[in-house]
């Protein structure tokens, strides 16, 4: 094979939802893309042309590619590495334990069977989200366990993927981070990224601990911005105050900014939290604990919220849940995505329902993961029956469809016409004005 044929062909490892959505985007941009996943299951549907978890856009960009014959799939390390010359890490880093510290067995895993089988000179480049310092050490690791020794080399290159805007985040970063100190490894990570570079996206070469650093501190920093907004809803309701005028008026300052200023209910997925829990983790064993100690009260905020949403919706109902039917609105963590890990909608659920209601969850794209992960709530098929009898009804995830809502509609099918509205998504006035008694975190 020539070596122009090679330099367009690229593995991507892990098939999650930051490997599904890389391995689809870099097709789409004309690379040759393998990708690998030791879960056969997985591969199986992404081979038919369908993504195991929902993203706008995904799968038709999936389907396309793999049509096109840019894209395919296997299970088989031996594959990828006959295949490309350059491979992409992106597995997953799960929250470890009570800790909170990053599990990295899948990170590690990639180098332990990959590395063996690097007969060519390669780059690896880590795009999963890990502590700082995993990177030297698996740099020393693949170079030991390679054929190739020290002409396998290993860079980092974050990614700031947003769920629901998974394909624009990759198609057209905000910036791309290359941490490296090897001349071969950015030069291939810039050879992916030419045409956004060629746009004038910013590229910034650092060290390896740098790269590492850099998704963390931003998810730290926007989680406190969130917890910021939240504190102060706790303290506009003490005081009589409107957080949403309050968030309005700081957005306007510039060193500010309105995003990340909507106060409710608080931030959940698979990313923020457990990357902040990782983050003083590994900052404990760096011996900088105290410097990230305000990371706890922001985690803390962010919990808050979820019991105060129960209180609220208890003391409109007269404050006892049991024998009460309850509709919830939303079960993703945010809209336009299915993903439910740490979902504070679920979460407030199941609370409720454990203090004696019957609760009914509907959610646009996340039911089916919903119902396997809390089979003790009941789940409806539309938002009208999610409704049905209720005595309250929360909105826990702001869908365009509940933020849309008509109160009329709703208020033919409840039982009475109270609404929670967890995510500041409503407009309070028009709802009143249907007869509903509407309230939210942070305000009157």
């Amino acid at each position: 094979m020539v070596e122009a044929e090679r330099r367009r062909r690229v593995s991507v490892i892990g098939t999650g939802y930051l490997g599904a959505t890389t391995a689809a985007c870099l097709a789409e941009m004309g690379f040759e893309v393998l990708g690998l996943d030791v879960d056969q299951a997985k591969i199986d549907t992404l081979r038919s042309g369908r993504v195991p978890f929902y993203e706008p856009g995904l799968d038709e960009l999936l389907s396309a590619n793999i049509e096109a014959g840019r894209l395919g799939f296997t299970t088989s390390y031996d594959e990828v590495a006959e295949f490309s010359d350059l491979h992409l890490v992106c597995v997953g880093t799960p929250q470890r334990d009570e800790s909170g510290a990053a599990d990295l067995r899948y990170v590690h895993s990639v180098i332990e069977e990959l590395a063996p089988r690097l007969t060519r000179p390669s780059v690896v480049v880590g795009r999963s989200t890990v502590p700082v310092g995993t990177a030297a050490i698996l740099a020393q690791r693949l170079t030991a366990l390679a054929p190739v020794g020290s002409e396998a080399e290993l860079g980092w290159s974050p990614e700031f993927l947003r769920e629901g805007f998974g394909v624009e985040d990759t198609l057209r970063p905000n910036r791309i981070v290359i941490g490296t100190d090897s001349p071969r490894v950015e030069k291939a990570v810039r050879h992916l990224w030419q045409q956004q570079a060629d746009e004038g996206v910013p590229v910034l070469v650092t060290d390896l601990q740098t790269a590492e650093l850099v998704k963390v501190s931003a998810n730290a920093f926007l989680a406190t911005k969130i917890s910021f907004i939240n504190a102060m809803a706790e303290v506009s309701e003490a005081a009589g105050a409107d957080v949403i005028q309050l968030a309005e008026a700081l957005s306007y300052d510039d060193r500010i900014g309105g995003k990340f200023l909507g106060p409710g209910l608080g931030f959940g997925g698979g990313c923020l939290p457990k990357d902040i829990r990782a983050f003083m983790a590994r900052a404990d064993e760096l011996g900088v604990e105290p410097a990230l100690s305000f990371l706890r009260e922001v985690d803390a905020i962010n919990q808050r919220r979820r019991a105060r949403t129960i209180d609220i919706a208890r003391h409109l109902i007269g404050g006892d849940f049991a024998g009460r039917t309850v509709g919830v609105l939303g079960a993703a963590f945010k809209p336009n995505s299915d993903d439910i890990r740490d979902s504070p909608a679920l979460d407030v659920a199941s609370s409720i329902a454990a203090q004696g209601a019957q609760v009914t969850v509907y959610d646009p794209a996340a039911l089916e993961r919903a119902r396997e992960a809390y089979p003790q709530l009941n789940y409806a098929d539309s938002m009208l029956e999610c409704a049905r009898d209720a005595d309250v009804v929360l909105l826990l995830t702001e869908w365009a469809e509940f933020r849309e809502a008509n109160p009329e509609d709703l208020s033919g099918v409840v039982a009475e016409k109270r609404i929670v509205d967890g995510r500041n998504a409503l407009d309070p006035t028009f709802w009143r004005a249907s007869g509903w008694t509407y309230r939210a975190l942070g305000r009157q």
